[in-house]
């Protein structure tokens, strides 16, 4: 079955009472049993949520997996590293989304997890990094905010040499770009705030693991329900919803990212790109070969931080905002916003630093919003 069909499909078959084409909100916080300790396949809506299975069936489908749904990417990230035991040990790419610098530096650590930051893209420093209590190497690509591109198979190729496993953080991508169980990864990991809701009207996450890793996925399962941090069901019905359009909202996200890119690359303020889709950039090459296009995000940096600050104010299509993937741009500074949690760190992001989420508005629409925005920063 085709990636576009198992999108509206998998998981959402009509509802069997009164043939409703899309998936009921279950809206309730618990289950009517026919007798004592005889659920009818659900019982309480923390364990279990028919709307919330439909969503993890759609979403174990577009990844080749089975998945576990959560209350936020970052509830999925830390039900992950839950999984891990006091001593070990994790390595993190050194260009990751703050949160997760901040969740492993400012929580995890407390519970004796140490961790190592690497350039993912050089496999001598990721196995340098790798200890022998090392358990996760936690992968981003493209990672946020520079876009660099890990060769997923590589790295989870010399992680399980070394008995670690690999997780793949795959917001940016999708699976309708990058399907990272296929080419070797562990785990696959969500914000499905993002791309997979795709209109900036739902918070959840999402985890996925190979379909014969029952060990894995049971003991998710298990944190899942023990530690709660599940999505409600509207929030699971609104995904669900942006799932079955995710297809054709990447494509048009891919191509007006391109012409944004190409655009800025030719731009007198603007001393450099980060985008793959790009020759010249680093890891265009590994990308074109993992991914079936390069995605709606893109960086510049200004030639100056007070550039990067008066093009964030200027724009009038692109919203000053944090978060991505909806079908409305955003421009964001990094440095003073998402990526905050690591300023004075080994990951601290260049003050010229902008972060765009190109939406599915026109691309023309969207140059002149920028270059207009470009063209007049700095001016008094």
């Amino acid at each position: 079955m085709k990636f576009e069909t198992k999108a509206i499909h998998a998981g959402q078959d009509p509802e069997p009472a009164y043939g409703a084409v899309n998936v009921p909100i279950y809206q309730t916080s618990t289950f009517a049993q026919p007798d004592v300790a005889q659920p009818r396949g659900y019982e309480y809506a923390r364990t279990g949520n028919p709307t919330r299975t439909a969503l993890e069936e759609a979403l174990g489908a577009l990844e080749g997996g089975r998945a576990l749904c959560f209350s936020s990417g970052m509830a999925a990230e830390s039900t992950v590293l839950s999984l891990l035991r006091p001593g070990d040990h994790v390595v993190l790419a050194n260009d990751v989304y703050g949160g997760t610098y901040r969740l492993l530096s400012q929580v995890t650590a407390r519970w004796n997890l140490s961790f190592d930051v690497a350039d993912l893209t050089d496999l001598d420093a990721v196995g340098r990094a790798i200890r022998d209590t090392t358990k996760l190497v936690w992968v981003e690509t493209p990672t946020n905010p520079t876009m660099k591109i890990v060769d997923i198979a590589a790295v989870a190729r010399l992680a399980r040499e070394r008995g670690a496993r690999s997780v793949v953080d795959n917001t940016f991508a999708s699976p309708y770009l990058q399907r990272p169980l296929e080419l070797g990864a562990d785990m696959v990991v969500h914000s499905t705030t993002k791309y997979l809701g795709g209109h900036s009207d739902a918070v959840g996450g999402a985890v996925v693991v190979g379909a014969a890793d029952t060990d894995s996925f049971d003991r998710l399962a298990f944190l899942q329900n023990a530690v709660g941090a599940v999505p409600g069901p509207m929030d699971c019905f609104l995904v669900l919803r942006g799932v079955k359009t995710l297809a054709l909202r990447m494509q048009a996200h891919c191509r007006g990212a391109q012409a944004i890119a190409e655009m800025l690359a030719g731009h007198p303020k603007v001393e450099r790109v980060h985008y793959p889709g790009l020759a010249a950039h680093p890891g265009h090459d590994v990308a074109a070969r993992q991914m079936s296009g390069f995605g709606g995000m893109v960086s510049f940096e200004a030639l100056t931080e007070e550039l990067a600050l008066d093009v964030c104010r200027r724009t009038k299509l692109f919203a000053l905002a944090e978060s991505l993937g909806g079908v409305e741009s955003l421009i964001e500074h990094p440095a003073r916003m998402t990526h905050l949690s690591v300023a004075g760190s080994e990951l601290a992001v260049s003050p010229r630093l902008v972060r765009l989420s190109v939406g599915i508005e026109h691309p023309d629409d969207l140059i002149d919003d920028l270059r207009t925005a470009l063209d007049a920063a700095g001016d008094a």
